[in-house]
């Protein structure tokens, strides 16, 4: 084949895509599910999560744990330290990686995940903006440093206010970048448009999850309990003992953040879930312009699970690769 079949799976925070996954993929299938799936343990799945690729954080990004990768072969996590920066062009270039290492071992692979963002530029590709200026950019580290990101973060809203206001107030790399090539071009950041059309290099089965925002919202709130209970606060206090700091890029997360702002545990847990409920409304404004028409009202049904499979199944047998 020219192109590489890769199944896309977008699911938002707490839909139940972990379990779609064991039931679809895992060789040990689903107990309800009386045909074997046509990819049951032959597929290796790609996390399209931006938190996970952080070795460190564990509990609060909901990270599959070692039974699951064992079940199913997972790529694109643990990859870095929460202190290194880990760009969307660095997940767009390793899930290409990971893909075609996927595909020459005989798999098919599965990109799923909630970070829209980069589940976008891995379907459509990354816009062409400047390379980086050093000069620059060294130049914008040290206002940084010297007035605080919280004064470029003021200037980016003035020159940038739709970038601005898909970027964290606490993300410097983002802002900076953001800034740099607003002065490189005299052009905002947001005005370098993806492309339209899926990249020309794979054969793309998307397939987005749409929960009903209600029983999400309860959802998240039942996993930021579950987290508590099987230790985040410790997970975050030994991080933060270790030298964690607020700037730190993994420490940006939703889950982490929180402990940085906010001392009584219990506001912590209150603002972790009114944090995860608006992004998992943001989360689908990444997706919702790209030509892909198989959303699927998703409550983790077996009905809704036999939907995916058809889906998936009438792509692989249209694309004959088994």
């Amino acid at each position: 084949m020219n192109k590489i079949p890769v199944i896309v799976i977008f699911a938002p925070t707490a839909s139940g895509k972990t379990a779609l996954m064991r039931d679809l993929f895992s060789q040990k299938g689903s107990p309800f599910c009386l045909t074997p799936f046509i990819l049951q343990g032959k597929a290796e799945v790609i996390s399209a999560d931006s938190m996970a690729v952080y070795k460190e954080l564990d509990i609060g990004t909901a990270k599959p744990d070692s039974d699951f990768c064992r079940e199913i072969p997972h790529h694109l996590i643990n990859m870095t330290s929460y202190k290194n920066q880990f760009s969307v062009a660095d997940f767009v270039n390793e899930a290409d990686k990971a893909c075609l290492d996927i595909w020459n071992r005989g798999k098919i692979p599965v990109v799923a995940g909630g970070t829209g963002f980069y589940i976008r530029s891995f379907l459509l590709g990354l816009p062409e903006t400047p390379e980086s200026n050093e000069e620059l950019r060294n130049s914008l580290k040290k206002r940084c440093a010297s007035e605080g990101k919280e004064a470029l973060y003021k200037e980016l809203i003035e020159k940038d206010p739709v970038s601005a206001g898909k970027i964290h107030p606490n993300d410097e790399y983002r802002i900076l970048r953001a800034l740099e090539v607003f002065y490189l071009t005299g052009k905002p950041r947001s005005s370098f448009d993806l492309s339209t059309s899926f990249r020309s290099d794979f054969d793309f089965c998307p397939v987005m999850l749409e929960p009903p925002r209600e029983i999400l919202f309860k959802r998240i709130e039942e996993r930021v309990e579950l987290m508590f209970q099987m230790g985040l606060e410790k997970e975050v206090k030994e991080l933060i003992e270790r030298g964690a700091k607020s700037e730190d890029p993994g420490m940006q997360a939703i889950g982490y953040r929180e402990f940085f702002t906010y001392s009584d545990v219990e506001e912590i847990k209150k603002n972790i879930i009114r944090n995860s409920c608006k992004y998992a409304k943001k989360q689908y404004t990444y997706i919702r312009d790209l030509p892909v028409s198989n959303t699927i009202p998703y409550m983790g049904s077996e009905e809704d699970k036999e939907k995916v499979r058809k889906l998936i199944s009438d792509f692989i047998l249209s694309k004959d690769v088994l």
